[in-house]
């Protein structure tokens, strides 16, 4: 049960068309914007910022960016966000294989080495404590420019918010990210938990 139950869309006025376009993208206003909304300009700054690491021209896929906001997540054990990424992968463009072989990078002939190090970053840097050691950190180097890095890790500190955001909250998952999770990343185990329906 949510600890704090996501308010109507209609609460704040002032979001409409910021959830408009969540509408629109993922076809539901996730529902960790939809508990927020108590604080409009929460809301408003966190999407401003969302939109700044999911920049179209960076020079990091988006879709591989969901790839690390997944991975980070787990490694947070946060299973709302595993579900929301793996939906998220799946429409920019990450194909069912990749996504369900996630756990599998390093041996998959679905990751290239520059994105198994970015997954291997992901993973050590949303861990508690950060493990991130300076060996880990050149070899993300020798694949990734100081700004692609810089989305990479921009990625992994949003989700490290939106992982603490909805585990402490408990915040209920939507049909579709349920969904996707249950099919694509059960053999990484994903498990519904206190965040599912």
């Amino acid at each position: 049960m949510s600890r704090l139950a996501p308010l109507p869309i209609e609460h704040a006025p002032e979001l409409q068309e910021r959830f408009a376009f969540f509408e629109k993208t993922l076809g539901f206003v996730p529902n960790s914007l939809l508990t927020m909304q108590r604080k409009p300009k929460l809301v408003d700054a966190f999407i401003q910022f969302s939109a700044q690491v999911y920049d179209p021209n960076g020079e990091v896929d988006l879709g591989f960016k969901r790839l690390v906001a997944n991975v980070a997540s787990s490694a947070a054990g946060c299973q709302y966000c595993r579900a929301h990424t793996a939906v998220s992968a799946k429409r920019h463009g990450i194909a069912i294989e990749k996504l369900e072989d996630l756990w599998n990078y390093r041996n998959s002939e679905h990751y290239s080495e520059a994105e198994c190090v970015a997954l291997d970053f992901a993973l050590a840097a949303a861990s508690q404590p950060n493990d991130v050691t300076d060996e880990l950190f050149e070899n993300l180097r020798l694949h990734w420019s100081e700004a692609a890095i810089v989305e990479i890790l921009a990625v992994i500190g949003l989700f490290g918010f939106f992982n603490r955001w909805n585990d402490s909250l408990a915040t209920p998952l939507e049909a579709e990210p349920l969904e996707t999770a249950q099919t694509h990343l059960a053999k990484s185990g994903w498990k519904a938990g206190k965040h599912a329906g």
